[in-house]
């Protein structure tokens, strides 16, 4: 289970040396935010949608308890089966139990930022059954032995000779004479190789982007197909998916899948959108004997209520981060955790706590793009200041950053003394800086500039300024 939140400093430093990272980055910097942009534009309704989907989520977390009751009944009443788990060590063993319980040797799953966040590939490997990514990204990165670093496009930070040489080493059957050209002779390559997994599996794991109270459904949406072959071939189905997911009924899923590929993709939808009801029924030509649902909590109660509900809202779609120049700059592995951006940046310190990721709060510019695109209207950086304050409460943060904020507070609220101050810096730091209008070294400022030089103030303050302009009106 990926969680090196607490190096996120120097994964960053590490991040903006790697040439080819930067360069995968600076190929997908724009795309995503572009056909975004794009895919709203066509839609006249996209805010009104936005709304009605906030308002959705909104009173799902106001009645949650409800709907998680009245969609286990449904689940039930279609033959499934739902296990509630607390913990993420609940779900890895209610997820092994199974396997155990049908002989299960090989798994395949289609994409799940829930068996990220559990380390559930790790524990089933370490019990004998061996996990099969079938997510063309995942897929690579798990023969690389990375984790994700995107949460719609899980290797966002490979570049194409990334791929073939992965291919290369661990597809030993390929002839050398063998080239990837094009993407398409990755996906061949790879549909060649995970066609035999998909046959083979004994279980199959999915995520869900949905839970339908109404129906007992799951949902997964998916540009490949693998998760609908992921959950209909084997002979179990296990629906991975933490409780927030819940949803009242198909008609509010029908909206919030209106706003989600629309600001994941740019898509109006997925090219596929897959509904699961249950086990295979008398009649039905294909489907699993068995179906499972893995309810996981793993901190998000303990959200309700408080300041950091909103975050529940979330659907996954990486709006966020694919317009945070933050994230785009140091990518998804610096964050240290399956959750990055500005998203991470407040569900991490909630699930792992702010001990280990007080950090990723203040991975942000307070630039406010990602709450301006974020389909559900998540207040992500009131979310992220508070986080920031528990930081500084709890003593997280260094005495350095505590003392600064401590002192530039006590002016601050002094205004008399804070136009005083700013005055005589502002003229003092001019003198100094006259000769090369630029410091290349502060005290107090260390950590600027020993990545940028500090340009010397100019004239008066803003304040100076301002009050003359008014007098002068």
């Amino acid at each position: 289970m990926l969680n090196t939140s607490p190096d996120f400093k120097e994964n960053s430093r590490r991040a903006m040396q790697d040439a080819g990272l930067q360069k995968a980055l600076d190929r997908a910097r724009k795309p995503f935010a572009q056909t975004r942009a794009a895919a709203v534009a066509r839609l006249p309704e996209f805010e009104t949608l936005r709304e009605t989907a906030k308002g959705i989520k909104n009173h799902t977390l106001a009645h949650l308890d409800f709907y998680l009751e009245r969609y286990a009944e449904q689940v039930e009443a279609h033959g499934g089966q739902v296990h509630w788990c607390r913990t993420a060590e609940d779900a890895r063993n209610a997820v092994l139990d199974i396997c155990r319980r049908v002989g299960a040797k090989t798994v395949t799953k289609g994409k799940s930022m829930i068996s990220e966040e559990i380390g559930l590939n790790e524990h089933l490997a370490e019990n004998g059954v061996r996990p099969v990514e079938t997510d063309l990204g995942e897929y690579i990165l798990q023969i690389r032995g990375e984790a994700p670093s995107h949460i719609i496009g899980p290797a966002f930070h490979l570049n194409r000779e990334d791929w073939e040489a992965s291919f290369r080493a661990a597809h030993t059957h390929l002839p050398a004479d063998r080239v990837f050209h094009e993407k398409r002779d990755i996906q061949a390559e790879a549909r060649a190789v995970l066609r035999e997994q998909f046959i083979a599996a004994d279980v199959g794991i999915t995520g869900a982007n949905f839970l339908i109270a109404e129906t007992g459904s799951s949902v997964i949406v998916t540009n490949e197909g693998n998760g609908d072959l992921t959950q209909t071939l084997p002979r179990v189905h296990i629906v991975l998916a933490s409780l927030e997911k819940i949803v009242p009924t198909l008609e509010d899923t029908v909206s919030l899948l209106r706003v989600l590929a629309r600001s994941a993709t740019g898509q109006e939808f997925s090219v596929y959108t897959t509904f699961s009801t249950g086990a295979k029924r008398p009649g039905d030509p294909d489907g699993p004997e068995e179906y499972h649902v893995i309810l996981l909590d793993n901190g998000r109660s303990n959200m309700v209520g408080t300041e950091f509900r909103d975050m529940l809202r979330c659907i996954r779609c990486s709006a966020c981060m694919n317009h945070c120049p933050v994230y785009l700059t140091v990518g998804g592995h610096a964050y240290g955790s399956m959750y990055s951006g500005p998203m991470g940046s407040v569900l991490t310190p909630a699930i792992f706590g702010a001990d280990q990721a007080h950090l990723l709060p203040t991975a942000s510019t307070f630039c406010g793009k990602c709450e301006s695109v974020c389909p559900m209207k998540i207040p992500l950086t009131g979310m992220m200041r508070h986080w920031r304050e528990r930081a500084f409460e709890r003593h997280l943060a260094p005495a350095t950053t505590r003392y600064g904020i401590r002192g530039w507070g006590f002016v601050a609220r002094r205004p008399g003394l804070y136009r005083s101050v700013s005055r005589l810096a502002a003229w003092g730091l001019g003198v100094m800086g006259r000769k090369r209008g630029r410091f290349g070294w502060l005290p107090l400022a260390g950590a600027w500039t020993a990545a940028r030089d500090m340009p010397a103030p100019e004239g008066e303050t803003f304040f100076a300024r301002y009050a003359r302009e008014q007098r002068s009106r």
